[in-house]
């Protein structure tokens, strides 16, 4: 058998032909190298199927193709899209709150042993959250590639001037950066693009390890992008743009990318409006993508085209500059060509630039290029030696540099060879998946990522001691001084016939340790539970007889230290105190905060990742903090029971009500959400499985079970939705 590997790029608009590049800021390079990496992949003898994990979108807008479940690349080679979220059509900075979902119908997936692959590639900060979950539950060894990262891009808009309020709340940059730090924690290789993109921006993040990374360059089509075009082409390429230029035939400075901010595309336009000499000697030709109505185009977009247009008008650019509406993604490799042969110039202004694919396919074609001083061509450059960089952030930069490199003829020949030369020997796509495929063999061979989980998911499950669905409460909360009343309706309704022969079984949910919460649940007279799951979700255990998960406790004390993390935090007193021995657990350091609120988890994530510890913090009821392993939390935990005793997470139903209870309340688990809960959860009544109900703490409770019928023969989870 050969080998198995799943791609994850989960944003944009995938597809296995007529690539809608550019359409918006989510729809570019990456869409293309995932693409066209498949492709290049189930050529390769030593591999059996390539399958791309993407988004299942239907939305009257886009076309159907996104709403067929599976689609064929070529032979070997496959698309499958899971739906999660809404059903329209989201960017990528939207996704978040859904992400858990696909993870849980993911590894529901690769459960089934024929689908399981050998590794995962997670491209992207959403795919690498959603790889590292699920290499964390089933041990398939992650593979990931951020392409562009958060932490640069934050430095870049703040640099530029950006308000940090404003940009957390276009880009989610948070986000973004915590699941870049967990795909990193988790990934047992990271492939970069180039050598600064490895040693300048991974390494801000606290968690990456730069043993475990290595430098693989993009490859260029060889067959698409070359310097000898025909006469057809280049008529077709001069009637695209003919209704724009006076003078078609003058060197065109060519821009090709999305209508982007970080594309700094309007900095560009003022540099060359700026230029007398600029505007006599050449055309500028801006190829952003496709655009039917502007009123569908994202406000981003609007916005850089705004600019554009506003820029056009005060240096009365008209019949200098070029913007079509609509090229196809065949013509591209025909307007490179069109543009070399009247001596024009590629240029990528780009605030942050991880890579630049089309520098790549510029110099293929025999353009040279003049591009931003950051990232990926500064590697390009020194391997290249076909253009000139320059800072972006400078106008009169970017200015002298399109100046000085369009006045010497000669030297655009020498770079025009030069640039055809080098990416013929440094960046075929068959150096980039030979090199590609050569490290992930070494690493499956070395690879001793065997996790608890699954060596579990082989297990015989048939004296599962959950039941058939499992109730989890939270004594902390839903059952903290019910009235008796209440009480006793949940205790006849536990103990109902329907109950029993439905076998729905009962956990319990705290941050106590097991003692004190036997002792507390004692005193509510209710059946005994099937499941604890006890100090924050770190501890396991079965039945009356106490029985711990020595597999859950394995699994999570990788690279725990409890007394490393008590050293490391021991400076913020003025923020926090350790709470009494009796709360503190094994794999559990609980805090009080002096002051309420969220504002020092920066502070102790930053520590936590600074010092390499595989730990992070959870806040609970906006004064209590525990410390906890990577791998552990309640939402984990269930997921560990999910997936020991083969208990499908649909079958379980959970009770979210406090600060922190976010995380119950995210994926395939049905939830309950009284009505006396903590605002923080107003953000999931979008979600399908989460229902809030109309009335407080237990009687909440008793009306969500009412609501899904939870006790009943027939329970509304037992339905393919909610």
């Amino acid at each position: 058998m050969g080998l198995k590997l799943l791609h994850l790029h989960l944003h944009g608009l995938f597809r296995s032909h007529d690539l809608e590049l550019g359409r918006d800021a989510d729809t570019g390079g990456q869409t293309l190298y995932v693409l066209e990496l498949a492709r290049s992949l189930a050529n390769r003898a030593e591999v059996d199927h390539v399958e791309v994990v993407t988004r299942l979108i239907q939305d009257r807008r886009m076309s159907l193709d996104y709403a067929q479940p599976q689609e064929s690349i070529a032979p070997g080679a496959s698309i499958r899209r899971f739906s999660f979220g809404p059903r329209r059509y989201l960017r990528k900075e939207q996704l978040w709150p859904y992400l858990d979902e696909l993870a849980d119908q993911l590894v529901r997936h690769l459960q089934v042993s024929e689908n399981r692959p050998d590794w995962i590639h997670a491209h992207y900060a959403d795919a690498g959250y959603v790889g590292a979950l699920v290499s964390r539950r089933l041990g398939i060894p992650l593979v990931f590639t951020g392409h562009s990262l958060g932490r640069e891009k934050l430095r870049r808009l703040l640099a530029a001037g950006g308000d940090h309020e404003q940009i957390e709340q276009s880009y989610s940059i948070s986000r973004r950066i915590d699941a870049e730090e967990l795909a990193l924690a988790h990934a047992d290789l990271v492939i970069t693009s180039t050598r600064q993109e490895r040693d300048e921006q991974y390494s801000r993040y606290g968690r990456f390890k730069s043993e475990r990374a290595q430098v693989v360059p993009p490859g260029v089509d060889a067959r698409r992008f070359h310097p000898l075009g025909s006469a057809d082409e280049s008529a077709e390429v001069s009637e695209l743009l003919s209704s724009f230029l006076r003078d078609p035939d003058r060197p065109p400075l060519l821009a090709i990318c999305r209508a982007d901010r970080r594309k700094n595309i309007p900095a560009l336009v003022e540099a060359f409006g700026r230029s007398a000499l600029l505007r006599e000697r050449h055309n500028l030709v801006l190829v952003l993508g496709t655009r039917e109505d502007s009123r569908q185009m994202d406000r981003q977009q609007r916005e850089v085209f705004h600019q554009i247009f506003e820029l056009v008008d005060r240096y009365d650019l008209y019949g200098s500059v070029a913007y079509p509406k609509q090229h196809r993604r065949d013509q591209v490799p025909a307007i490179y060509r069109w543009a070399a042969a009247r001596q024009g110039l590629f240029v990528n202004p780009a605030l942050t630039e991880p890579f630049g694919l089309t520098l790549l396919e510029a110099a293929a074609s025999g353009l040279p290029m003049v591009a931003t001083d950051d990232g990926g061509p500064r590697e390009i450059l020194r391997r290249c030696d076909n253009g000139l960089l320059v800072d972006v952030t400078d106008l009169e930069s970017v200015q002298d540099g399109l100046e000085r490199a369009g006045a010497d003829r000669n030297r655009w020949r020498r770079w025009s060879d030069n640039g055809v030369e080098a990416v013929s020997r440094h960046y075929s796509w068959d150096a980039h998946v030979c090199s590609y495929m050569a490290l992930m063999q070494e690493r499956l061979k070395r690879s001793n990522v065997v996790t608890a989980t699954s060596q579990l998911i082989q297990q015989d499950s048939s004296h599962s001691p959950l039941g058939s669905r499992l109730l989890l409460l939270d004594l902390d909360s839903s059952l903290e001084q019910p009235a008796a009343e209440d009480l006793q309706t949940l205790r006849q309704q536990l103990n109902a016939p329907a109950a029993q022969a439905a076998r729905t079984g009962l956990g319990i949910i705290t941050g106590r340790c097991l003692a004190a919460a036997r002792q507390r649940f004692a005193e509510l007279h209710l059946p005994d539970p099937q499941v604890w799951i006890t100090q924050a979700g770190t501890q396991i255990h079965y039945g009356q007889d106490q029985v711990a998960d020595r597999f859950w406790e394995a699994q999570i004390g990788v690279d725990w230290s409890r007394v490393t993390v008590e050293q490391i935090l021991a400076d913020l007193a003025d923020h926090m105190e350790l709470q009494k021995p009796e709360n503190q657990g094994q794999f559990k350091v609980s805090y009080l905060l002096r002051q309420p609120g969220p504002s020092v988890l920066p502070l102790i994530r930053q520590r936590l990742r600074q010092h390499g510890q595989s730990a992070r913090p959870h806040l609970r009821c906006h004064w209590f903090l525990d410390v906890l392993p990577l791998r552990a939390s309640r939402s984990e935990a269930i997921r560990f029971l999910s997936l020991r005793w083969k208990l499908p997470l649909e079958q379980f139903l959970v009770v979210a009500s406090q600060q922190g209870d976010v995380e119950l309340v995210q994926g395939l688990p049905a939830a309950v959400v009284p009505a006396d809960h903590d605002p923080c959860l107003d953000g999931c009544r979008q979600q399908q499985r989460v229902y809030f109900a109309n009335r407080s703490r237990l009687p909440g409770v008793l009306e969500g079970l009412q609501h899904y019928r939870f006790l009943s023969a027939r329970s509304r989870l037992d339905q393919s939705s909610i």
